[in-house]
């Protein structure tokens, strides 16, 4: 499904502020493959992210999604193809809009424009039972704005808005950063849910070795802008976080361990 082939980019190329944050980045996810994304500070996990949307361009390289390039397609192109969460919950929703209104956006994106009603008594019972898999309680508050939710479940919201679609790849960009542990862990077991229930290839990237373990069926630790660590299937499941660390330092031939990977 997403195919990135010696991918490289450098920001402030010939400065004194050079940083190569990808280095000939190789990666291949098949479709339905829900990989979780370790690594440091400046690993390039954020930057490969941000490639794979389009939000820059890579110094060369070749992305390819379900077999087409999309390496200079423009991000506003990409995003009928993509689905993207990120850390701050405040981004993926309309604050002055209500529940319902902001699902029926995000089921017409990319379609046409028409004078027909914005939401049907079809559109509000496919948007109750959607939200009852979140396990929040929001299918009985469709009508409520959001901007009344808490972090937590405007962040499960944006999450359900991404997936509605069906994307060929959903992207989770550290969606449960700026949760409190308690509201991170519904969040992600309502990620889990979306993702069988809709069949999605994702790509999930956390500071938390301990989520990337037990989410997903496919592990990789990314370190000086390449994958240094890529695991999946029984092996991860039965990976504890000293053990991934061991495998972090023989890929990459360093003791060095980020603190925040270590604090998760």
């Amino acid at each position: 499904m997403l195919e990135l082939k010696n991918i490289r980019k450098t920001f402030n190329p010939g400065t004194v502020n050079e940083k190569v944050a990808l280095n000939d980045l190789n990666l291949t996810l098949n479709d339905g493959d829900f990989v979780t994304v370790i690594g440091g500070n400046g690993a390039g996990k954020s930057t490969m992210l941000n490639l794979i949307a389009g939000t820059f361009l890579p110094d060369c390289g070749q992305i390819l999604l379900d077999g087409k390039d999309i390496t200079r397609l423009p991000e506003h192109k990409r995003a009928e193809y993509l689905g993207r969460v990120f850390q701050d919950p405040m981004m993926g929703t309309a604050a002055t809009m209500q529940i319902e209104e902001n699902m029926a956006l995000a089921a017409r994106r990319g379609m046409k424009r028409t004078l027909r009603p914005g939401i049907t008594r079809a559109d509000r019972e496919d948007y109750r039972e959607r939200l009852k898999l979140l396990g929040l309680g929001l299918e009985n508050r469709m009508t409520t704005k959001v901007g009344l939710l808490s972090g937590g479940q405007r962040q499960a919201l944006t999450l359900l808005m991404a997936s509605l679609r069906r994307p060929k790849l959903l992207l989770l960009d550290e969606h449960t950063a700026a949760l409190d542990p308690k509201t991170a862990a519904k969040v992600l077991d309502a990620t889990q849910r979306i993702v069988e229930a809709s069949d999605l290839t994702t790509l999930m990237i956390t500071h938390n070795m301990r989520d990337a373990i037990a989410y997903g069926n496919r592990l990789v630790m990314m370190y000086e802008g390449r994958i240094v660590v890529d695991v999946s299937g029984e092996e991860k499941k039965k990976l504890t976080v000293e053990q991934l660390l061991n495998l972090f330092s023989q890929a990459s031939g360093s003791d060095e361990a980020d603190d925040k990977l270590l604090l998760s």
